[in-house]
């Protein structure tokens, strides 16, 4: 299939442009066949999929697994949505990359959940839909080609507009293909057929429409208001495009003259340059200290004008004098201060941060120049009374890093509190978003209930273009989704576009159904909105995830998304945040080529919780990588016993043993568990779960027992053997794949299958034909045995390669059945020359000791027991079992916990407090033996 990104022709309007797909399809067929066999690895071409294949390689090669099998996936369109009309729709519409460079590992976490919950959701049948797409981010691009330029030693102003938005589409051509690159590294199954982009054609109509629709409600407006500035890149910026950096600055204390000449006060502030544009100085209206000169005026040191001195409850009386000067036009809490109050607002700076015309003698000096200049003219005047150290936080651009300005500016706002109402309802009513964790619904609510008026207004010239235009003619401003020039009321006008464009976050809002066709009653937007959910990092809750809940609500009637999960941040190993300047980022594509893919996706979607950071640490993806070269070597070692076995020969209906029906209960088990989790956004339990299943249940304990039949001479036993391998090997492989996609479509096309691919193969559902209970018990006694023995050999350094003598004394006949029954797993594993069981079995004199649930063992080892040292090895376990029947007695004496917990809860804790009392009282009883 082709790719498409979204560039734009010379007069400016939307078109498609083909982008090259990501392995061409003559190529794939040509070439796909003969790479693979190359490689030595399975084909679809030469293996019947009914049929084990029994020549898997010796090692897992996730290179070539990943290239190979993402160009299968793609080349069968498997991640294409619509394909299950009568299905249940699924969605998630992936919060969109910047176009300004690579993807990071943040990136690498958000995507990676996203995909495991389409993957899981498309095995459980439903219509899945994961859609693409990316961000034309504006002010980031912006400064990214503009940086370009300055290389060359040009400007966009001396391209013009035009010329430079053609090199800025063409850098986001370049870094949308790296993006798609990326996505296909990282196997992310993505209905590439419906991407789409933020500046496409679709979007910037629905963008124009929802901007008419809001200004003729009243919603948007054009008016003066402080804003963040970027001097550098002179645009507003919206407060996520603002860092805050801690400063070591100062705090300058002015002493401003009573304009009657019956004293002064004493205001302090870090930035004396705007002392030139200050209207007033405020003090609490209960300090006692200036009850007596609110209304007077004062004399403003240099510029000598009068400004009045005002009360009001916003002043902190402990701050600093407990007076404050007020600077409407470049402080925003002046600046509303400065409206209650009816205060002139002067602009001390222009649009570079050079100080302008009102600046009196320092016209022409930049702002951090004024600074040093005024402070040495405030001290020679005797104004500047003492300078102290401070720390304090300062705003920086995220692109440029400039200190951001705050600075009065005309600008276009959306009035919030209407469209935060009805999200405010909602939310309270029960008809909002879920939050995962619920935490967050309360930093939504506060930050929406306390909203404060949106800038959408950007001085730049990449993005959507404000869709207004000014008359010069009658200064009127006519808001229309197309140019109105054309319409016969404007005949004879000169009608002028505005200059600026939309912040980024205004298109970003409109995401979750713009994508899918709105404003138009699209198929798509009926079958597949609202979305399911949304995966993003809780940094953006106020900027985007809040914005998109009110224009859905606005413009839909309904909320975008049913869940939003939020994650936290990848930081680095020791903590801190990633970042160029530290060069502690992490470059997944780096992390992919020394470990695979699958090993990244596992390490940081199990290592993480909801809405925690998540530390990024290699040996991680090490132990990740080891686990899947476990599930390859175990998988390998299934399949060279599997010869001529097909599909249709998996039967389950024989005589299963306790082995074979304990690990199709755990399989079922776990199956039923991980759902659940995974429903619940867990994945760090869901990895916790897996790696316990497969690492110990299925390879360290069941393949180990399987080899008894599957070399023996019980024909009958081997093929049983055989069934049960191939059915959990195949649905353990389904449980993983969302995890670990490659390696797991990989292992399963060696496998007898039904089926082109696992990625459509049905989830593994619990059955409850499969529930045992009695096998559960039967194993667990089994492996305790078997543990005990290997612990107690390890502790007297005799290896497993050399017999032993065992005797095990049950404790009742239900326990001594289940023993006997399976003596022929016992005595191989604990590898004994002489083996007893028994209910009175004589206890040995000199013997190594273990007490298990259900019975006693003991270990003549005849020369090797020194009494004193097992004496001493049973009183350590005397005190781990006291401290163990301690800890439940503390919990089951605990009147809140037993009022609270489940009935079954208390019945296991009652449980355990017998079994380690009993325990504990056997070893006592060994040890007084052994003393006599």
């Amino acid at each position: 299939m082709g790719f498409f990104i979204h560039g734009r022709n010379k007069g400016g309007t939307a078109r498609a442009k083909s982008f090259r797909p990501l392995r061409r399809r003559a190529f794939f067929i040509e070439n796909f066949s003969k790479m693979t066999t190359n490689m030595g690895v399975f084909t679809m071409a030469d293996t019947n999929e009914n049929q084990a294949t029994t020549s898997m390689p010796t090692t897992y090669d996730p290179k070539s697994a990943e290239r190979k099998w993402y160009d299968y996936w793609m080349e069968n369109d498997f991640f294409k949505a619509g394909q299950r009309p009568d299905a249940k729709p699924y969605t998630i519409v992936i919060p969109p990359p910047n176009v300004t460079g690579m993807l990071h590992i943040g990136h690498a976490l958000d995507f990676t959940l996203q995909d495991i919950m389409t993957r899981t959701k498309r095995m459980q049948g439903f219509d899945a839909l994961w859609l693409p797409g990316a961000d034309h981010a504006g002010i980031a691009t912006q400064t990214k080609v503009e940086q370009n330029l300055r290389a060359e030693g040009i400007t966009r102003h001396d391209l013009g507009r035009e010329k430079f938005v053609e090199k800025v589409w063409e850098w986001k051509d370049k870094y949308a293909a790296n993006i798609h690159e990326q996505w296909a590294k990282m196997g992310f199954s993505l209905d590439y057929s419906r991407e789409r982009f933020t500046l496409d054609e679709g979007l910037s109509k629905a963008v124009r429409e929802v901007f008419v629709k809001l200004y003729n409600k009243g919603l948007i407006y054009r008016g003066k208001y402080i804003i963040n500035w970027d001097p550098e890149a002179r645009t507003a910026l919206s407060d996520i495009e603002v860092e805050y950096k801690e400063v070591n600055g100062h705090l300058y204390h002015l002493q401003y003259p009573l304009q009657d000449g019956s004293g002064h006060i004493v205001v302090a502030t870090t930035r004396p340059e705007t002392m030139l544009g200050d209207t007033a100085v405020a003090v609490h209206p209960k300090d006692e200290r200036y009850k007596d000169m609110i209304g007077k005026m004062i004399v403003l040191p240099i510029t000598g004008r009068e400004i009045p001195i005002i009360a009001d409850d916003y002043v902190d009386r402990e701050f600093g004098s407990g007076a404050v000067k007020i600077t409407p036009a470049h402080d925003p809490n002046d600046f509303e201060m400065g409206h209650r109050h009816d205060l002139p607002q002067i602009v001390v700076m222009d649009e570079t941060g050079t100080m302008n015309e009102n600046a009196a003698q320092y016209e022409g000096l930049d702002r951090s120049d004024c600074r040093k200049q005024i402070v040495k003219d405030l001290e020679a005047a005797g104004v500047l009374i003492k300078i102290e150290d401070h720390v304090h936080q300062v705003g920086h651009s995220e692109r440029t890093g400039a200190v951001v300005e705050p600075y009065l500016s005309t600008q276009w706002f959306v009035k919030m509190k209407p469209l935060a109402d009805v999200a405010i309802q909602a939310q309270k009513q029960g008809e909002g978003v879920n939050f995962v964790p619920d935490r967050f619904e309360k930093t939504y609510l506060n930050w929406i209930e306390n909203v404060r008026d949106w800038c959408i207004s950007r001085q730049l010239w990449w993005g959507h273009r404000i869709p207004a235009w000014h008359c010069d003619e009658t200064g009127e401003i006519i808001v229309a989704t197309e140019d109105p020039s054309h319409l016969p009321e404007h005949a004879g006008k000169t009608l002028r576009q505005d200059e600026d464009v939309l912040d980024t976050w205004f298109s970003s809002a409109l995401w979750p159904f713009s994508t899918l066709g709105w404003p138009d009653e699209t198929e798509d937007l009926k079958r597949y909105y609202p979305t399911d959910l949304l995966v993003t990092g809780y940094d953006i809750i106020y900027f985007w995830v809040s914005r998109m809940i009110f224009t859905a609500l606005e413009f839909t009637d309904q909320i975008p998304f049913k869940d939003v999960l939020m994650h936290g941040l990848v930081r680095a190993a020791d903590g801190q945040k990633m970042s160029k300047s530290l060069g502690n980022g992490i470059d997944p594509l780096e992390v992919i080529e020394q470990y695979g893919t699958d090993a990244m996706r596992y390490m940081l979607s199990t290592s993480s919780t909801p809405g925690q950071d998540l530390r990024f640490r290699l040996e991680r993806v090490e132990q990740a990588r080891n686990f899947a070269n476990k599930i390859w070597n175990a998988s390998r070692f299934v399949l060279m016993n599997m010869e001529g076995f097909r599909y249709e020969d998996i039967d389950l209906s024989g005589e299963l043993s306790t082995a074979d029906r304990w690990i199709l209960h755990r399989m079922n088990e776990t199956a039923r568990d991980i759902t659940r989790l995974i429903d619940s956004y867990e994945f760090g339990e869901t990895g916790r779960l897996l790696y316990n299943f497969i690492w110990d249940d299925l390879c360290d304990w069941y393949i180990e027992i399987a080899k008894l039949s599957l070399y023996g001479e019980d024909a009958v036993a081997k093929k049983t053997t055989q069934s049960v391998l191939a059915y959990v090997l195949d649905r353990t492989l389904r449980m993983i794949h969302p995890f670990m996609p490659f390696i797991s479509e990989d292992i399963w096309q060696h496998l007898p299958h039904e089926g082109n691919t696992i990625t459509l193969a049905a989830w593994p559902e619990f059955d409850p034909a499969l529930e045992n209970a009695t096998a559960q018990e039967e194993m667990n006694l089994l492996m305790d045995l078997i543990r005990a023995v290997r612990n107690i050999r390890a502790e007297v350094n005799v290896p497993m390669s050399k017999k032993i003598e065992l005797m095990v004394k049950a404790k009742d006949q239900k326990t001594l059945d289940i023993i006997q029954s399976n003596e022929g797993y016992i005595r191989r594993f604990s590898n004994t020359s002489e083996y007893q069981s028994g209910l009175d079995l004589a206890t040995p004199d000199k013997a190594m000791t273990a007490i298990i649930t259900g019975a006693e063992l003991y270990l003549p080892l005849a020369g090797l027991l020194d009494i004193g040292q097992e004496i001493a090895r049973l009183e350590k376990e005397v005190a781990t079992l006291t401290s163990e029947v301690e800890r439940v007695d503390k919990k089951l004496a605990n009147q809140g916990f037993v009022a609270k917990a489940p009935a079954k809860v208390i019945e296991e804790e009652r449980a355990k407090q017998a079994d380690y009392s009993e325990k504990r009282e056997k070893v006592l009883a060994r040890i007084e033996e052994l003393k006599g």
